[in-house]
């Protein structure tokens, strides 16, 4: 009973699919109130995840694979999903202040308006294995790190360091007073990405899904690159676009 008047004390959400639950877990930044599984036949992925949950003395309880879906909402939750408190937000400052101690070479994302959670996931998860140190997003107009989100990240945003800010311009002002640059991208800038410098303190902005960048914060920018493309068909969506742009700038800072 006092378990359950925890839960509704505090503020809570349903994460579901193996790799959330289990990254979340091996975080250890979320609360775990209760996980539940699908009866009948576990998989080893899913008995590793559980020893983690047992081990940590979280309640698991068996659902029917119809109640789980109905609980979750989706067909996507891999047979198992979790009560967990919310995510835990970062601060600007602790993110930077935390990125510059003892760090050459800073490296972070920002993301202007991206309102699919689908696209955040992938493109925390491209941030994730490109080496990024911290991620920023608008409060408002902007996917927030939501389960679904947690899901197309396979886990990553469990690890990530993520803030929400009122004003993207701030930030970047920011930013560029600890001497960082701001690199921002869209079709229209004159410069291609694979002739820019990359290295060095660096803060990359990639716009919305549709309208790319804001006027305001593209002034504030540095410095604009571009994808190549042949023909005249934009066909790059904000994660495919994203993922290039931060590879490409994590080869260029391991030196290849």
């Amino acid at each position: 009973m006092k378990q359950r008047r925890n839960i509704v004390a505090e503020k809570t959400e349903l994460l579901y699919g193996i790799h959330p639950v289990t990254e979340a877990l091996r975080a250890g930044r979320r609360r775990f109130f209760e996980i539940f599984i699908v009866k009948g036949r576990r998989s080893e992925r899913l008995e590793r995840t559980l020893a983690l949950g047992t081990a940590a003395k979280i309640d698991v309880r068996e659902l029917s694979r119809s109640q789980l879906q109905a609980r979750t909402n989706t067909d996507e939750h891999q047979g198992i999903a979790a009560i967990v408190s919310t995510y835990p937000l970062a601060g600007i400052s602790e993110i930077i202040d935390r990125s510059l101690d003892g760090v050459d070479d800073p490296f972070f994302l920002l993301l202007d308006g991206i309102v699919d959670p689908h696209n955040l996931g992938a493109l925390i998860r491209t941030a994730f294995c490109a080496g990024i140190q911290g991620i920023v997003i608008p409060k408002d107009r902007s996917a927030g790190p939501v389960p679904a989100a947690s899901k197309t990240s396979a886990g990553a945003l469990e690890h990530v360091r993520l803030a929400r800010v009122v004003n993207m311009v701030n930030t970047i002002k920011e930013l560029k007073e600890k001497g960082i640059w701001i690199a921002g991208t869209g079709p229209s800038a004159e410069k291609s990405l694979y002739a820019c410098e990359l290295t060095g303190p660096l803060a990359i902005v990639i716009g919305g899904e549709e309208k790319g960048i804001r006027p305001l914060v593209r002034t504030h920018c540095d410095f604009l690159m571009t994808i190549p493309q042949k023909g005249e068909l934009n066909s790059l969506n904000a994660s495919v676009a994203g993922a290039i742009v931060l590879y490409e700038a994590f080869r260029q800072r391991l030196g290849y």
